[in-house]
Formats: C-alpha cells, structure tokens, sequence
C-alpha cells in the first residue's frame, strides 16, 4: 500500500509537493505502475513560471513536483512549512537503483553522444544486462525521436529519466508521457553529465549549506544570466508578505 500522497503547497503561486520520502513514494509508485511527472523545481524554474504560462501549466499538471532547490526550501520554511531539500540528481539515482533491485527496467534520454555510455560504465557498472530499456542522446532528430517514441512504448520501463534541460525536458515528458502510462518520469537536467563524470558535483559541505547553485556559477560562468533570476526570486520572496498586506 503506498504512503499517503505528498501534501500541495506554493512558492509564489507555483505548486511544489510536501512529503517526508519523495524518493520511497516515488519508487512505490514506479512498482506499482502508477504513473507519475516529476518535477524538480528551484528558484530559477519558479521565476521562469511565473512568465511563462505554459511552463507554469505543465508544473501544475505534474504528479509530484519536488523541492530541489535551496530557495524553495528557505521559502516554506520562512512560512512555518516543514520541509527538507530534495535534489533531483539524488531522487532520479536512488529511485532508478530500486527499481532495477526489483528487477524492473529504466530508460534515458539526454545528454551528448556517447555521454550515457559513460553514465553506465562510471554510476551504474553493477547492474544486470537488460536494466537500460533504452538509452538515447538528447541532440536527436525528428527521425531520432519517432524511433526513440517507438523504443520507448514497445520497452515500458518503469521509470524514464529525460535530460534536455528545464523547460524543455518538463514540456516533452508532458506530451509523451501517455506513451508510458505506469512509468515514472523525471526530468532530470544536467544529471547524466554528472553520472558520468564529464562535469563534477559540489563537495558535500556546499550542497548541505545550500550553495551548489555557487558551485554550479563557478564550473560553468556562462550560466550568470540565467542566475540574475535568484535575485529576483529573493525580492519577491521579500515583496510578497507586504504586497498582501497592502
């Protein structure tokens, strides 16, 4: 029987799920073929939905929206709501581990040619042949993803990861998730790149203190224009509670 269902919340008007396990509820789900969206939201995804409808749309409709980012977890503790950071790197490893231990299958999506081959050889190595349903890069055509919708409803894995990187990823499991009714699927980001060792991950002291997002500035300084929206978040987060007084 699975946990009760992850309790709605809302960082400035956008959804996020409160639940004491996301990953167990999660991998129950993915056994019991109850299909899921998950969403990893950070501050940069909350103020990328607050201009864009669609996004914010395809946020509301998914499962399980989880908090992955250090100011969405500040945010509802700031308003008495409980919660511990849930990194979406870490739900999407656990959750494919357990289902690959209960003899269920994965598929990936994501990521440049020959990068999740790696993923396999450097995270993955003790897994049985067969586990991977599927394994396809993310820089794919349109014939490249008619053969990866083909592979994908013929396979029905138990859970789907898709790397093409917020809000794309979010977008394309929305449109195609019907393909596999009973699967988990997560969008994932950067995480093969990760995996498979091609891009490092902040030291643990970071991550515990909520500056991965600095870390992450500091690997990759391309990514300074899309960090201008944490400041953004953190003036609203401010504005907001005199905003409704007023």
């Amino acid at each position: 029987m699975l946990d009760p269902a992850p309790t709605p919340a809302l960082v400035l008007s956008v959804p996020v799920d409160v639940h004491g396990d996301y990953g167990a509820w999660a991998t129950a789900c993915a056994l019991a073929g109850r299909g899921l969206q998950v969403v990893t939201l950070n501050s940069e995804m909350v103020m990328q939905a607050r201009r864009n409808s669609a996004l914010a749309a395809a946020i509301a409709q998914a499962d399980l929206v989880v908090p992955d980012g250090a100011g969405v977890v500040l945010y509802l503790r700031s308003r008495g709501i409980r919660v511990a950071r849930c990194p979406g790197i870490d739900l999407a490893e656990n959750l494919c581990r357990r289902v690959v231990q209960a003899g269920k299958r994965v598929f990936w999506i994501g990521g440049r040619p020959g990068v999740l081959a790696r993923v396999r050889q450097q995270t993955f190595g003790d897994w049985p042949e067969g586990a991977i349903a599927g394994a396809y890069h993310g820089y794919f055509d349109a014939a490249g993803e008619a053969e990866i919708l083909t592979q994908l409803q013929a396979t029905q894995p138990a859970v789907v990861l898709v790397g093409l990187g917020a809000p794309r990823q979010e977008f394309w499991i929305a449109q195609h998730r019907h393909l596999c009714p009973g699967a988990v699927w997560v969008g994932v980001g950067g995480s093969f790149d990760v995996w498979s060792g091609e891009k490092p991950r902040a030291p643990q002291w970071m991550q515990q203190n909520h500056l991965e997002w600095l870390f992450r500035l500091y690997c990759e300084p391309r990514r300074w224009q899309r960090m201008l929206l944490l400041p953004q978040f953190v003036w609203q987060v401010v504005w907001e509670p005199w905003r409704r007084e007023g």
